[in-house]
C-alpha cells in the first residue's frame, strides 16, 4: 500500500489526497507535524530531503511535490482522468492549477508565514494583510476566467473534474482559514461547494483527516 505522508491542513498534502481518493486508491497516511518540526528532523528529511509535505512512498521510491505525484496518478491509473484529451484544453487547466500552486501558494504557505514572523518581526495584523493581498491578487484574474466559461459547467472545465479544481479547493480552504473576504469570488466559491459534494473531496477536508478524529 501507498504511504502518504501527510499534514492535515497542507493544501499540497490536501489536492494529493484528492487526487487518490478520486482514483479510488487506497493509501496509508503518516502525518508530519508542520507545527513541531517533524519536517525538518533528520528522520523525515531522509524519505523528503526538502521536509516538505506532501510525499507519496511506492514500493521502489519515494515521489514529492504535489503537481508531479497527481501528474503521476493521471498517468499510472487513466480513470478517471485529471487532464481533458485535447493539448490546448490540458494546457488551460494546468495554467489554472500553476495560478494555484506556482503563483498564490508559495508566498503564503506555513514556513513563509512563520519566517515573517519570527525572522523578520512581522506583527499578526501585518500577516495577515501580506497573506490577504496575495490570495486576491491570484484570485481576481482566477475569477474572471473562470466566470467567462461559466456557462460550460459546473466545475474549472466544465463538468470534468481536473486538476484545477484540485488545486483550488485546497486554496479556498485555506482563504476561508485566514478570514479573507470571498464576496468578490462568487464562481470560485460556486466551484469549491460543487467539488465538495462529491466524495472524493468530501474525504480529503482537513477536518476529515486522522490528525482531526
Amino acid at each position: 500500500m501507498m504511504k502518504l505522508y501527510d499534514y492535515y491542513r497542507s493544501t499540497a498534502a490536501y489536492r494529493v489526497r484528492i487526487a487518490l481518493n478520486l482514483k479510488g486508491l487506497d493509501y496509508q497516511q503518516i502525518p508530519v507535524n508542520l507545527l513541531t518540526g517533524e519536517d525538518g528532523g533528520a528522520e523525515y528529511r531522509t524519505v523528503n530531503p526538502q521536509g516538505l509535505v506532501p510525499a507519496l512512498a511506492l514500493d521502489d521510491g519515494v515521489l514529492q511535490q504535489s503537481l508531479a505525484i497527481c501528474e503521476y496518478l493521471d498517468e499510472t491509473v487513466p480513470e478517471p482522468p485529471l487532464l481533458p484529451g485535447d493539448a490546448r484544453q490540458r494546457s488551460r487547466v494546468r495554467a489554472l492549477a500553476q495560478m494555484v500552486v506556482s503563483d498564490i501558494h508559495p508566498v503564503n504557505n506555513l514556513r513563509i508565514l512563520q519566517y515573517l514572523t519570527r525572522e523578520l518581526g512581522v506583527s499578526e495584523e501585518q500577516k495577515q494583510t501580506w497573506y490577504h493581498h496575495w490570495i486576491h491578487e491570484g484570485f481576481r484574474p482566477m475569477e474572471q476566467l473562470l466566470a467567462a466559461q461559466a456557462a460550460k459547467g459546473k466545475f474549472c472545465f466544465g463538468d470534468q473534474v481536473t486538476l484545477a479544481d484540485i488545486c483550488l479547493v485546497p486554496q479556498v480552504y485555506n482563504a476561508r482559514r485566514f478570514a479573507l473576504d470571498l464576496t468578490p469570488y462568487p464562481r470560485i466559491v460556486q466551484i469549491e461547494q460543487a467539488c465538495l459534494q462529491l466524495e472524493a473531496f468530501n474525504r480529503a477536508r482537513p477536518e476529515h483527516q486522522p490528525e482531526m478524529v
